[in-house]
């Protein structure tokens, strides 16, 4: 099999899976429980979060543990609109979020929010300047993704942060850097924004568990559940002990030659990127700049076909965001793209242990796809 999928979901590493394990069936008291077998669970779940909190650039405290990206990305949303209640009722985002922003949103929307949807270049940017701009006296919060997950376009999160410092103080900043977290360099604590959500399962972690980080200007943050307390009193549920295991280990291996292996992966894309490059009718869309992610297309020929095709052949690449399961891309739409050009975007997303032997033999089932089938568009 040739794994090309790596921003839908990364292979979980083998010490990942046996630190689950351990857990699972070894150390498996109830860190709210106050005998030994609990206490010591407790004292590992903190050792865990600094484990992650170090990763991410912030205090252990400022870290809650989720269940996804997702969970973070509603959590974060609605809790700055609850601080910020009083002072306005409008939301800034972009039209290429992950649907769990774009959902959440619209659900605020329903609650009587203005959102203002701020729309990319056809090479998928989004400037500061343009998101500032929208901005408003009674804007509650921006909410823009660090890296977008179809396209791999790095967006201006820091540089907001400031301009909303000058002109905004009040104004929350959140970053969905679910496709940020080991790929590109960010600290929270420096970084400006007030959420950042991240997940596990990226970064070679279990499914089931994220994280997010809560700044210090946001005061009493709305709980997400209520219950017995867990999560500094702010996500109740006994904790997912396992999977934080697993995430705090997948932190562990994936810090392991950071830098060494984000530079592979940059090689590893501007390779990718040069044989694609020579498929005909075979463009590279956006300017993605980070190292993980390529997004391209085979004009006029339907993505879903392309990706069932090398699919049958074992190799894993997608039409876009695993969560569209089929359905056609919102970002790709945003980008205002020509039909036939739009209809045939996919992505490939890298992971430390792909091959230019991997990329050689993905372009290969690309030409044969082009040569093999007609256009359908």
């Amino acid at each position: 099999m040739i794994y090309l999928d790596h921003a839908a979901t990364a292979p979980v590493p083998r010490a990942v899976a046996d630190a689950v394990y351990e857990v699972l069936t070894g150390r498996f008291g109830n860190p709210s429980s106050q005998y030994p077998l609990g206490l010591e669970m407790k004292k590992q779940m903190e050792n865990w979060r600094k484990t992650v909190a170090d990763a991410l650039g912030c205090d252990a405290k400022r870290l809650y543990f989720t269940s996804c990206g997702t969970e973070g990305d509603n959590w974060a949303i609605t809790a700055a609109c609850w601080q910020n209640r009083h002072l306005g009722r409008h939301i800034v985002t972009t039209a290429v979020e992950h649907s769990a922003v774009l959902e959440t949103c619209k659900w605020m929307e329903r609650q009587g929010y203005q959102v203002t949807y701020l729309k990319p270049d056809r090479r998928g940017r989004i400037t500061a300047a343009q998101a500032l701009e929208a901005v408003r006296p009674d804007t509650a919060l921006v909410s823009l993704m660090m890296v977008n997950n179809e396209l791999g376009n790095v967006y201006p999160v820091e540089e907001i942060a400031r301009g909303l410092a000058a002109g905004n103080p009040k104004t929350l900043l959140h970053t969905d850097a679910v496709q940020g977290f080991l790929e590109v360099p960010f600290a929270a604590d420096k970084l400006g924004a007030d959420f950042v959500t991240v997940s596990a399962h990226k970064i070679g972690g279990p499914k089931g568990v994220g994280a997010l980080y809560i700044g210090p200007r946001v005061r009493n943050p709305r709980p997400l559940l209520a219950g017995g307390g867990q999560e500094g009193g702010l996500r109740a549920g006994t904790e997912a002990t396992a999977q934080i295991a697993g995430f705090a280990k997948a932190v562990e291996l994936r810090r392991e030659g950071l830098e060494e292996k984000l530079a592979r992966l940059k090689d590893l894309r501007a390779y990718a990127a040069e044989v694609l490059s020579a498929i005909p009718d075979l463009t590279l869309i956006a300017d993605g700049e980070a190292p993980h992610i390529l997004a391209a297309s085979l004009a006029g020929w339907p993505s879903q076909n392309i990706v069932n095709d090398l699919g049958s052949q074992g190799i894993c690449i997608s039409a876009g965001s695993a969560c569209h399961q089929g359905k056609p891309s919102h970002v790709v739409a945003a980008l205002g793209l020509p039909k036939r050009t739009a209809s045939g975007v996919v992505r490939l997303s890298f992971g430390p242990e792909n091959t230019r032997e991997e990329i050689d033999g993905c372009a290969q089932a690309l030409r044969r796809h082009h040569d093999q089938r007609m256009p359908m568009l």
